[in-house]
């Protein structure tokens, strides 16, 4: 990033480690305030005195989010608007694998409540802020296994974890990143706000943590570094030359690709966008 952060603020998910965390240090590093919005704050806070040494920005601060309970996003929003009175990036990077049997709090399927319900529900209570900021961007953390996702299931989002390590809910939360994506960029169309979706390439991050231990291990051997994954992210949100661009998708390091077919299903991102909301307790 060659440009000066200072009197901007980022929000940025589960930014306590991977590739969140080197996103915040780096939009730290350029001069932003950093909002890290994490489950926990004792895992936080070390995180935080990290970044504040490394870049010498005070201005990084930690905030309550637990993404698979909508009640916590709720309060997260409100404590948000509460406190900056302007958002420039919202980074949505937490995501997990869930294992099976595993469910949110109000009744999803895990991988799908936290990767893009509760995102969701984020962004649309931080909406009329970032419109007021001006030239305000959303960057919405993907994966290019959403190319393996050929539909959603409507009913299977509604049930605990059917597999035993997640990775077909994981595919059908990262197909649903890309289509939220697509379809904010419609609805804010004309607004200044800008929508991204990106793959950072597969990071060596703790999002692999339930897998058992040697697959994890061997996995891991093939994976890229939170550093370069995190280029993505950081290009997106952040980039002049990207100022203009909305609801595209981009691959590792910034580089934009076309996303699957399903992907660029208007109608399934339409259908999506309107169950959410049902889902949320928002309007469509």
């Amino acid at each position: 990033m060659a440009q000066d952060l200072a009197g901007k603020t980022f929000i940025i998910t589960g930014a306590n480690t991977g590739i969140g965390k080197i996103t915040a240090k780096e939009l730290a590093r350029q001069g932003a305030r950093v909002i890290l919005a994490c489950r926990s704050q004792s895992k936080t806070d070390p995180v935080i005195e990290e970044i504040k040494r490394e870049t010498g920005n005070e201005q990084v601060e930690f905030i309550a989010l637990d993404l698979s309970d909508l009640a916590s996003v709720r309060a997260c929003a409100e404590a948000l608007l509460a406190k900056a009175p302007k958002i420039h990036g919202l980074i949505n990077n937490a995501g997990v694998v869930a294992k099976r049997g595993s469910t949110t709090k109000d009744g999803y399927e895990m991988t799908f409540g936290t990767n893009h319900l509760g995102h969701y529900l984020l962004t649309r209570l931080l909406t009329d802020r970032l419109k007021q900021t001006g030239g305000a961007r959303i960057v919405n953390v993907s994966s290019a296994s959403h190319y393996r996702a050929k539909d959603i299931d409507w009913s299977a989002v509604q049930k605990p974890t059917k597999t035993v390590v997640g990775l077909k809910e994981y595919e059908v939360s990262k197909l649903a990143n890309v289509l939220f994506t697509k379809e904010l960029a419609r609805q804010l169309e004309g607004s200044g706000v800008t929508t991204y979706a990106v793959h950072p390439g597969v990071v060596a991050t703790d999002a692999w943590r339930r897998f058992p231990n040697p697959i994890r291990w061997v996995i891991k051997q093939f994976m890229i570094t939170p550093e370069q994954g995190a280029q993505s992210s950081l290009v997106c949100a952040t980039s002049p030359e990207l100022a203009a661009q909305s609801g595209r998708y981009y691959t590792t390091g910034g580089k934009e690709k076309r996303p699957s077919k399903a992907a660029d299903d208007a109608e399934l991102a339409k259908t999506l966008w309107s169950k959410s909301a049902e889902w949320t307790g928002l309007s469509a």
